[in-house]
Parts: C-alpha cells; structure tokens; sequence
C-alpha cells in the first residue's frame, strides 16, 4: 500500500526532526565529555561566551546539518555501508568542533604547534568520540538493525 505524498513528507519530517534532536543531544554530551575540562576557561573568540552557549549552539547545528545529510543517504540500501559512511561524518564533525573548542579555550592563550593542538584533540575525543558515535548510529538505525538481526537469526536456527 502507497503512502500519500503528504502523509510521505509529514512522515520525512518528523524521521528528520527526530535525527536532528537525537544528534544535538548525543553531540552536546560528547562535547562534556571530550572538551569538559576547558568549560571554565575563558573564550579567545568571544570573552562573554560560556561554554555552555558554545556547546548547545553547536549540538543544534551539529544535529540539523548531520541530519539533513544523513537523509541524503536514503538511497544507500546496505545498511553497513551507510551507517559506516555516517559515522564518518560524525566523527570529523565532532573532531572539527573538539579541535575549534581546543583551540578557542586553551590553545590560544599558550603555545601550541598545530601537531600538538590536534594531537589533544585526539587524545581527549578518541574514546568519547568512538564510543557516542557507535551508541548513535546505534539509536538512529535501531530499527533496521534489529530487523537484519531478527531475519538473520531466523534464517540461522
């Protein structure tokens, strides 16, 4: 049975309204969590700026950008090949902002090289980073993973 072009598109909406709030969400905890140590720390770009406004105004665009994108891959029909290219993307995005927060926070008032501000970087997201981007790719396909699972389960006993 086809779906009503309208109901299709209502339905488009609320799977990416539904991305965007999961990836802002997981994303600002991701940011705690790596960049956490420098939210006291006074902002180079923006004295005023808190840590917090930075994070949750970066979550929103983190989450609507990713999830405009990710809908672009509807088309991808092997789920592991999607969800690889996705987390990907997550990652250099997250890894771009936890290197903009590095920088912004903490290596602008001292003497960092570029290879030790990345190399930070990397050392305070990598398990952040790893472990949010597989625990969402895991809530953003739950369906579908567990639908391959079920079906290989079945076709295995």
């Amino acid at each position: 049975m086809e779906q009503s072009k309208p109901h299709q598109f209502y339905s488009f909406l609320k799977r990416l309204s539904i991305n965007a709030v999961l990836i802002s969400v997981i994303t600002i905890v991701q940011f705690y969590w790596s960049m956490g140590t420098f939210s006291d720390r006074m902002s180079s770009g923006c004295l005023e700026c808190l840590f917090a406004e930075d994070a949750l105004f970066m979550s929103v665009i983190t989450g609507i950008f990713l999830s405009v994108i990710f809908s672009l891959f509807s088309f991808v029909k092997r789920i592991l090949i999607k969800i690889g290219i996705e987390f990907i993307l997550l990652v250099i995005v997250w890894l771009f902002w936890n290197y903009s927060i590095f920088v912004d926070r903490e290596s602008s008032w001292s003497t960092y090289d570029f290879n030790a501000e990345i190399q930070y970087t990397i050392s305070l997201s990598f398990f952040p980073v790893l472990f949010l981007g597989c625990l969402c790719m895991s809530l953003l396909h739950y369906q579908k993973i567990k639908a391959r699972f079920v079906s290989y389960k079945n076709k295995h006993h």
